[in-house]
């Protein structure tokens, strides 16, 4: 371990309605049971595989026919995060990170490893620029590794540790040149970011952005944090802030981007002293005009942070309330299509709780339906649910590996 404190602060067409239901879970955390499934089983064949978590463990799911292939026990509430390797998932829990190989495009097995980056309360992972970032709120130490490394041996790969300064629940990013960008915050709260050079002296840095959360990379690596009154763009060693059209809290605090679009598709929320999770609008950032659009949603839809994705056409899609994928063109700032897909939902009480999602893959969709113990796989380029899985357990969280 390198410690340096120098830093400072393709899938096929499907069978519509293909449904399964689940085996009972595995013995204990780090072990789980395969499906069974004939040599000429679809499961069987290299693919993406989906992680869906649920209380108590997480199921590996066949990403074409949402097939289960492996279940495992686990903590209570776990979080999913992709590793960057279209194979691997990271698991948050309460010792660190702890690697899910989903075997995405092998023969393998899926496996809950007993491989843990340890981390003081585990919170983002941003996979860029070959490399895996993980940030632990505890410490707000960030730790980083090649991405490719995970993959190439049965132990955790070496890795960088970045120290932290005042603990709090942060982001942080390492450029392909070497800057490091991360947030700034203590216990009281977060007000902004700061870039170094891989020789931790400081390029850019700026402390109004209050309650900076959530991070984007989009095209020519231009960077993009959501602030309590607005958004922060960090480009070619400047930090550029742009304002909510509402003051003094108009909060961007999730980034969904691409790396072949300027535009980046941001939630919203206006209302300082709103009840529950759902939210009304959405942001359109365009990190070359240096411009912040609000959007609002169709009438009668509503979405939590779950429930925003980029897909096909760098377009945006977004799971709402009334059960629909709405289709939103970030160039044209207008919604310019719906996919009906599950039963209208209501918020959740409290954000942990199960409440409906969506990843996207290529053209596929993965969507959740607490409500139905269910999976669906939505085709983003006609709206058709290409397959379904019905669970013996509620999903919460997932995430995608195309393998």
């Amino acid at each position: 371990m390198r410690t340096s404190p120098l830093r400072g602060p393709g899938i096929t067409a499907l069978t519509i309605g293909a449904v399964v239901t689940l085996a009972a879970c595995s013995s204990g955390a780090g072990t789980g049971s395969a499906a069974p499934a004939a040599s000429d089983s679809p499961s069987a064949a290299p693919g993406p595989r989906v992680a869906v978590a649920y209380e108590g463990g997480v199921v590996v799911l066949d990403g074409e026919t949402l097939e289960p292939v492996a279940d495992f026990d686990s903590e209570e509430f776990i979080r999913l995060n992709p590793a960057g390797d279209d194979r691997h998932v990271l698991v948050t829990m309460s010792e660190g990170f702890q690697v899910l190989d989903t075997a995405a495009g092998t023969e393998a097995e899926p496996e809950l490893t007993d491989l843990v980056f340890p981390a003081d309360t585990p919170g983002h992972v941003v996979p860029h620029a070959g490399k895996t970032i993980l940030y632990a709120d505890g410490t707000s130490d960030t730790t980083l590794f090649d991405t490719a490394d995970l993959a190439a041996s049965d132990a955790l790969p070496d890795v960088e540790t970045i120290a932290g300064v005042e603990a709090h629940h942060g982001v942080s990013i390492v450029l392909e040149d070497g800057t490091f960008l991360t947030t700034v915050g203590n216990a009281d709260g977060r007000n902004g970011i700061v870039a170094r050079t891989a020789a931790g002296d400081v390029i850019a840095e700026t402390d109004q952005c209050p309650g900076v959360h959530g991070e984007g990379t989009a095209e020519d690596e231009i960077v993009v944090f959501g602030c309590e009154n607005g958004a922060l763009i960090y480009a070619d060693g400047e930090i550029v802030k742009l304002d909510s059209p509402d003051q003094p809290y108009g909060r961007i605090g999730n980034a969904f981007t691409t790396e072949t679009s300027p535009l980046v598709l941001m939630d919203y929320n206006n209302d300082p002293d709103a009840e529950g999770y759902l939210l009304d609008a959405v942001t359109v950032v365009d990190t070359e005009a240096r411009t912040l659009e609000v959007i609002p949603m169709p009438e009668g839809a509503e979405y939590t942070f779950r429930d925003l994705a980029r897909g096909p056409g760098d377009l945006g899609y977004v799971l709402a309330s009334d059960g629909s994928i709405h289709v939103l063109d970030p160039a044209a700032g207008a919604f310019v299509d719906e996919f009906p897909v599950i039963d209208a939902w209501e918020g959740p009480a409290q954000w942990q709780d199960p409440h409906p999602a969506i990843r996207v893959s290529g053209e596929i969709a993965y969507v959740t339906e607490p409500a139905a113990n269910a999976v669906h796989a939505v085709d983003l380029t006609t709206g058709e649910i290409v397959a379904t899985g019905e669970l013996e357990v509620t999903p919460n969280e997932l995430a995608i590996a195309a393998g």
